[in-house]
């Protein structure tokens, strides 16, 4: 018997919570004119969502979508998570057997951004799929096509996917968008951005260093302090007095 997107919606509506979903509505900036305008949450956890998303975890393609398509919130954050493991069986499975394809999974993700429309279902598959992904390819023109759209999201997935090349000691992706990026007006962007700067330096201290000596009198205020983060008090000082 197929297993599908109603039974997931039915095991997360039974963990909900109507005190948690107003919860997430404030934090998660749903207001009129906030970044998260008219999302809708039910009110799960996410370690909950993540228990559901292992035990559907083969859950088929076509009923992913309807969850990963859904209003409420975290129908499509569980939806994500299960893109993520079948992304990564695929691509282990790839070594071995020409006929796994985790290129499927990249491309449905790819065709379903409009979805992914909030910082945390962008940073729970953006590194673990697309930056993974590119780390099997040469070129990296992805993420210079996702950086140049007006999507806010779209941009955050392409610096977010960046952290899996920097674990790999590539850094040269995250300066060129972290330079691209330092005219944006988003917060949500500075914030990445400095993340992934400061993810930079924990694996090589002097590349975040030359970054920081060139651009720190131009950063935006939240990127930089994101980006100093890990950095000793007076480095921090130092930079800080250059804005």
């Amino acid at each position: 018997m197929q297993i599908t997107a109603a039974q997931v919606k039915k095991e997360l509506q039974a963990l909900a919570s109507k005190e948690r979903a107003e919860k997430s509505k404030r934090f998660f900036k749903t207001g009129e004119g906030q970044y998260a305008e008219s999302d809708q949450f039910c009110g799960v956890t996410v370690p909950d969502q993540r228990k559901v998303a292992k035990r559907y975890r083969d859950l088929p393609l076509p009923q992913i979508d309807q969850l990963l398509t859904d209003p409420i919130h975290e129908y499509r954050l569980t939806a994500l998570f299960i893109v993520v493991d079948q992304f990564s069986r695929s691509l282990k499975s790839s070594k071995k057997d020409p006929n796994s394809n985790p290129r499927l999974w990249v491309d449905f993700l790819l065709s379903r951004t409009k979805h992914i429309n909030n910082w945390d279902l962008v940073d729970s598959c953006a590194y673990q799929i697309l930056g993974a992904y590119l780390l099997t390819m040469k070129e990296r023109s992805l993420l210079d096509t996702l950086a140049k759209s007006a999507n806010l999201w779209e941009q955050r997935l392409a610096i977010v996917a960046t952290k899996a090349l920097i674990r790999e000691g590539e850094f040269n992706p995250t300066l060129k968008l972290a330079k691209k990026f330092l005219s944006s007006k988003q917060d949500l962007i500075h914030k990445a951005v400095g993340w992934m700067l400061r993810e930079v330096g924990e694996q090589e201290l002097s590349v975040l260093l030359d970054f920081l000596d060139d651009h720190a009198a131009k950063m935006p205020r939240t990127m930089l302090r994101y980006a100093i983060e890990k950095l000793t008090s007076n480095q921090r000082k130092l930079y800080l007095e250059q804005r």
